[in-house]
């Protein structure tokens, strides 16, 4: 039966654009649909956010301040159904699932995400979720561009691509800020990014940032004083401020992927967890404001404070305001230390429990905190030296959010875009490496990658390495490679670059055994030796002896890891039995076919699964018993037994050794056997064995 041919693909196909304008032209639509999203988004909050405080307050002004405990239980009661019924992939704070989407799924996200992640994300933010905008608008305009790749039956890469842009322009239209919003999704989502592609980011991104400054204004989103660097030494504090911050965002991590577990594993309906989470969250709230010096003691206090959209607990929504008052270096140091611990849980609460928002702002936050309270202690140490406090709390937004994400590039661009401020720039990339390494080695996970960890999913340079040790280098490698004998000349050497365009070859010896490994560029270095006679030469005073090798019978990962530390092309498959007998070439381009393989192994296994485990768990079992002197099967051979059609014997256990049995397999006293089949059949066929 045919399928109807995609009328927009068809029309793509006539038309045929080329591709460059092709993909410019989504790019910048991409971009601009995203900005306005943002821009609606944005606003959407603001609306909720009054509304909802201001509606309660007025309709039950006798709650007082458990205002801020219901309004969050009411809005995480709204959230939690359109999560569990409409789409799931709005749970939490989205960019691991567009991360899986790009690895294993060629980019395809559904376009329902976009509508749930911004109705579940602005309830959540409106109505005190301490959660980010930026992560939702993230997933908004990655589910945007890959609708519309597939709207147009693009290829995967393409698709993947505008992804990309839409992440891209999601971080741009947010924070205004389009060069942090293309780092992010080269450092983050696509762990480098080929350079023809790299021009449509940065469209996309640019996009966005036209459209949102044409709603929301041209102005960074954090009014900065000016701060200078008094001293070269200054920057061993911001050294040990990048160490500290390492510490704070591996506990960040730790953290939220803690309550993330607890709410996952915990059974109760998943329409009602956010509920929960937001029931601690409004407790925090309640406890917060009661703290000496810090919120509004009744409601009448309240409303004559500032406007309502900013009159809110610290520890809810995205913090920005509260976070420029750090900026400033006019917040208490003890407040700042709370902060340090408070937003973090605060964060954990909302998203773990399984909300909708971002981790990229509480990051930011918990950032300026510790980097305002370490300022203030420098300051007192050696107030000549340290400078302001503000300073280390704007550096310090970069460090902890490097230390989270693992992606300080990205930290330092947005804080430098943020704020506007140039001159701090020494300090942000100090303090956002360090924060960056030392995180690294402290805890191996982001916060983005734990979530996919947890559920099997492994990510090293944007691949799911799962995938990469499911594939053999034997199944990929090119089992018959061009190779040349140590004895021939220069000559032929160059001879066989030319012939085959290859860059590399196997260099055997007159055994026909492996005897080195030679280059075009190790070829290149003796010709550029002038006092070398080249007449004389052969290939073995140019090639490389005892290079590197491989088996046939190991994961592609163990090649990747054998060519990274000098960056090697290409690798001979030996045979284990130390002969030095060449099986074959493993090169880039094969890993790369090894990938694909892969992912379309998994997704197959996956699959499969899915389509037999209910069958299994309903019909099928194992069964597993012992057989003993004077059994009906001792004795004799599988083939003289009767067993129904619907049960097989899987295995035979004799004497700690697993005999997989076939007709001919005869039983013993002692032996083990495992039966597998029919649940209605395997009692009557283990009496078959142990009458």
């Amino acid at each position: 039966m045919s399928t109807k041919r995609n009328p927009y693909g068809a029309l793509l196909d006539r038309i045929s654009p080329p591709e460059g304008l092709l993909l410019l032209i989504l790019s910048t639509l991409i971009g601009a649909s995203t900005g306005f999203a943002a821009v609606f988004f944005i606003h959407l909050i603001a609306l909720i956010q009054n509304r909802s405080y201001g509606a309660v307050q007025f309709l039950f002004p006798h709650l007082g301040l458990w205002s801020y405990v219901v309004v969050p239980v009411a809005g995480a009661l709204l959230v939690g159904p359109l999560i569990a019924w409409f789409a799931r992939e709005a749970k939490g704070h989205g960019v691991p699932e567009v991360m899986q989407a790009l690895v294993l799924r060629g980019g395809r996200i559904r376009p329902r995400v976009a509508l749930a992640k911004i109705l579940a994300s602005a309830l959540c933010i409106g109505t005190g979720g301490s959660a980010g905008r930026e992560g939702p608008i993230v997933q908004v305009g990655s589910a945007l561009g890959s609708a519309l790749g597939q709207l147009l039956h693009l290829s995967d890469d393409r698709i993947k691509n505008l992804v990309a842009c839409g992440a891209a322009a999601g971080i741009a239209a947010t924070f205004n800020a389009p060069i942090a919003g293309v780092a992010f999704a080269v450092e983050v989502l696509m762990s480098g990014l080929q350079v023809r592609m790299f021009g449509n980011v940065v469209i996309s991104a640019v996009s966005a940032s036209i459209v949102s400054q044409m709603f929301l204004g041209d102005r960074p989103a954090f009014t900065v004083p000016t701060y200078i660097l008094h001293s070269p030494i200054t920057l061993l504090f911001y050294l040990l401020l990048g160490l500290v911050a390492a510490v704070v965002g591996v506990m960040f991590i730790r953290m939220l992927a803690w309550f993330e577990d607890i709410f996952d594993d915990w059974k109760f309906p998943l329409a009602l967890k956010p509920a929960v989470g937001a029931l601690l969250l409004g407790l925090l709230g309640f406890f917060y404001l009661h703290l000496p010096g810090i919120g509004f003691t009744d409601v009448t206090a309240f409303q004559l404070g500032m406007p309502l959209i900013e009159n809110i607990p610290h520890v809810y929504g995205s913090g920005f305001t509260f976070i420029e008052q750090a900026l400033h270096g006019s917040v208490d140091f003890w407040l700042l230390a709370m902060l340090i611990v408070l937003k973090p849980l605060a964060t954990s609460f909302t998203l773990g429990s399984g909300n909708s928002g971002g981790v990229f702002a509480p990051a930011l936050f918990t950032g300026a905190m510790l980097g305002g309270a370490m300022g203030f202690l420098f300051a007192a140490w050696q107030p000549e030296i340290a400078g302001p406090a503000g300073a280390y709390a704007l550096v310090g937004m970069a460090a902890v959010f490097a230390a989270c994400a693992r992606a300080p590039l990205t930290a330092m661009l947005i804080v430098f875009e943020m704020s506007n401020d140039y001159s701090l720039i020494l300090p942000l990339m100090v303090a956002a490496v360090t924060a960056s390494y030392l995180a690294q080695a402290l805890f191996p996970e982001s916060i983005y990658t734990i979530k996919l960890t947890r559920r099997g999913i492994h990510f090293s340079q944007g691949r799911d390495m799962d995938i990469m040790q499911g594939v053999q280098i034997g199944e990929v490698m090119n089992e018959a490679p061009i190779t040349i004998n140590k004895q021939q000349t220069l000559a032929e050497l160059y001879q066989q670059f030319q012939e085959t365009n290859l860059l590399g070859f196997p260099v055997l010896d007159e055994q026909g055994k492996l005897w080195g490994i030679v280059t075009l560029q190790d070829m290149e270095k003796s010709l550029s030796q002038s006092a070398v006679n080249l007449r004389g030469l052969h290939v073995e005073d140019v090639a490389v002896r005892d290079p590197i090798t491989v088996y046939s019978d190991e994961a592609i990962w163990s090649a990747i890891q054998k060519m990274a530390p000098r960056d090697l092309a290409r690798l001979p498959v030996v045979s284990r039995d130390g002969s030095g007998t060449l099986l074959g070439l493993i090169s880039r381009s094969d890993i790369l076919r090894a990938y694909d393989v892969g992912i379309v192994r998994k997704q197959r296994g996956q699959l499969l699964e899915q389509q037999t485990s209910l069958r299994r768990e309903k019909f099928n079992g194992f069964i597993e018993f012992r057989l003993r002197a004077g059994d009906h099967a001792v004795g004799r051979v599988l083939k003289e037994l009767t067993l129904p059609p619907s049960v097989n014997v899987i295995s035979v256990e004799r004497d700690g050794i697993i005999i997989i049995p076939r007709g001919s397999t005869d039983f013993k006293d002692g032996d083990i056997i495992t039966l597998f089949g029919s649940k209605d059949d395997l009692a009557g066929t283990k009496e078959n064995f142990i009458e």
